[in-house]
C-alpha cells in the first residue's frame, strides 16, 4: 500500500522533512499558513490554512486520505493537532498536547525533570507574580535565566549577565503581559542540541548540532529563531567528547521513560558545562534549523520510521552518513526586531551550487518570491568537514547575493569553531 503522508507546517523544518520523503514511496500533501514554494514543488498539493485549528487540518487530511501525518511546528501540537488527527485514525508522527507540555509550557518542563529525577536539570522557581519575580532576583546570589513559561518562538529568554543586567531584566518582566516565568540558575558552557526519533517508549537518537541564536556575527545581539548550525562527521561536535553525547543521551532515554505516551521528536537543548551536559530545555518536535543538518545525513528512509512508529513502535536503527554540515539562514533587514519585508529572493535550485536550498518563511508571488517579515531561506553544505561545508554553504550565499538581507557568515568558520573548542578547554580546566 502507498502511504499518503501529510505534513503540517511551511517553514525550513518542513521543507527538510518534505525532502526526506520525496524520494520515498509515499504520497506528499502539506498544509500551513503560508505556501512554501519549495514544499509546494515537492507535494502533490499544497492546502493554505489555520494549521493550529485542529479541525481544519483533519478536514484536509480526511479530503487527501491520509495514512499518517507529520506535525512540523509547536503550535499545532500546543492546538491539539496531533490529537484530532489521532482520533481520525491518521497517525500523527508528533506529541498529544498533554505530552508537548515537555516543550510548551517550561514550568511545567522544569517540574516533570525535578518529580521524575531527570538529570541534568538546573536550579529553577516558578512565578506567577512579576514582583515577586524580581525580589526574587534581587535576592538570588548569582546570575539567572529569565524565561516565559511559554512559546515565544525561541525570543523570549533573556540571560543576566549576558543578555542584560539583572535591572534590565526586572524591567522586562514589568512591562510584559506574561501570566508565567520561570528563572533559573544562568548555565555556563556551550550549546548543543541532540534529536530523537521516539514511539512506544523508544528512541533512536541523531548527530548532535550546535545552533547559533544570537542575530549578529561574535554572538552578539538579540535572541532570534536561529540564525544557522553546524553538525560534524562524527556523533558529536568538536568541542564535545563521546562520554558528552552518551550523557545527553542518557538524559533524553530518562526522559522518554518518563513521558508515557511520547511520539514524535524529541529535541534535548543542552548546555556543556564544566560538570557535563545540563537541559536548557526540551522541544516536541524537529528543531529549525537542526532537522536540516540532521536529515540531508540520514541513510534511514525517514518513511520506515514514520510507519514502524505508527505499526509497532520499534524503530528502525538509524544509519547516517559520516557528513558535516552547515546551515546558514538569510533573514530580512532588521530581524527579529524590526524586520523589513517585501525583498526579492533570488536564490532558486539552480544556482545553489553544491548546497541544498531550503525555503522558510516567504511570500510565493505571480512574479517571483518575496520575504516575509520572519527568516527567508536556508542553504546547507555537506562535506567530509565542517570547514568544506561551510564553503558549499557561503559559495551558494554568494550566487544568490543577498540584496534586503542578512546572514551570519561566521557559522562554521574555523575561527568560531576553535573559539568554541578553546572555550570548553578553559571550562574543563584543560
Amino acid at each position: 500500500m502507498t502511504e499518503t503522508v501529510l505534513l503540517v507546517g511551511g517553514g525550513g523544518r518542513e521543507h527538510a522533512v518534505a525532502r526526506a520523503l520525496a524520494d520515498s514511496d509515499a504520497d506528499l500533501y502539506a498544509c500551513a499558513g503560508n505556501k512554501n514554494p519549495g514544499i509546494a514543488a515537492l507535494a502533490e498539493g499544497f492546502e493554505t490554512l489555520d494549521t493550529t485549528n485542529p479541525k481544519a487540518v483533519t478536514t484536509y487530511a480526511r479530503e487527501v486520505e491520509a495514512t499518517l501525518a507529520v506535525v512540523g511546528p509547536e503550535a499545532p501540537l500546543a492546538a491539539g493537532v496531533a490529537d484530532a488527527l489521532d482520533d481520525e485514525g491518521i497517525y500523527a508522527f508528533g506529541p498529544q498536547e498533554q505530552e508537548a507540555r515537555i516543550e510548551t509550557d517550561k514550568a511545567f518542563q522544569r517540574r516533570f525533570m525535578r518529580e521524575h529525577d531527570i538529570p541534568g536539570c538546573p536550579d529553577f522557581e516558578t512565578f506567577e507574580d512579576m514582583e515577586a519575580a524580581c525580589d526574587y532576583i534581587d535576592e538570588y546570589d548569582g546570575d539567572l535565566a529569565v524565561k516565559p513559561a511559554g512559546l515565544t518562538g525561541g525570543k523570549g529568554v533573556r540571560v543576566i549577565g549576558d543578555q542584560c543586567t539583572a535591572e534590565e531584566a526586572k524591567e522586562y518582566l514589568r512591562d510584559s503581559d506574561y501570566d508565567r516565568v520561570v528563572l533559573e540558575e544562568r548555565l555556563v558552557g556551550e550549546e548543543f542540541t541532540v534529536q530523537a526519533f521516539v514511539a512506544d517508549g523508544d528512541l533512536r537518537v541523531t548527530p548532535a548540532v550546535q545552533d547559533h541564536k544570537r542575530a549578529y556575527e561574535g554572538d552578539e545581539g538579540p535572541n532570534t529563531g536561529g540564525m544557522g548550525s553546524y553538525s560534524d562527521s562524527t556523533l558529536e561536535l568538536p568541542f564535545m567528547t563521546e562520554e558528552d553525547y552518551g550523557d545527553a543521551v542518557d538524559v533524553l532515554k530518562a526522559t522518554v521513560e518518563a513521558l508515557s505516551g511520547y511520539k514524535g521528536v524529541l529535541y534535548g537543548q543542552f548546555m556543556l558545562t564544566e560538570t557535563g551536559p545540563r537541559v536548557v530545555e526540551f522541544n516536541a518536535r524537529f528543531g529549525d534549523p537542526e532537522a536540516m543538518n540532521t536529515l540531508p545525513v540520514l541513510n534511514t528512509d525517514f518513511l520506515d520510521v514514520l510507519t514502524a512508529a505508527r505499526d509497532d513502535g520499534s524503530l528502525p536503527q538509524l544509519s547516517f552518513r559520516p557528513k558535516a554540515t552547515v546551515c546558514k539562514y538569510a533573514v530580512p533587514d532588521g530581524y527579529p526586531t524590526d524586520p523589513e519585508s517585501g525583498a526579492k529572493v533570488t536564490i532558486d535550485e539552480d544556482n545553489a551550487g553544491e548546497a541544498i536550498l531550503y525555503y522558510a518563511s516567504v511570500d510565493q508571488r505571480a512574479d517571483g518570491i518575496y520575504t516575509t517579515t520572519s527568516r527567508s531561506y536556508a542553504v546547507v553544505g555537506v562535506a567530509d568537514s565542517i570547514t568544506e561545508a561551510e564553503e558549499i554553504a557561503e559559495d551558494a550565499l554568494e550566487r544568490a547575493g543577498t540584496e534586503g538581507l542578512r546572514v551570519r557568515h561566521d557559522i562554521g568558520k574555523p575561527d568560531l569553531v576553535q573559539q568554541r573548542i578553546d572555550h570548553m578547554d578553559e571550562i574543563r580546566g584543560d
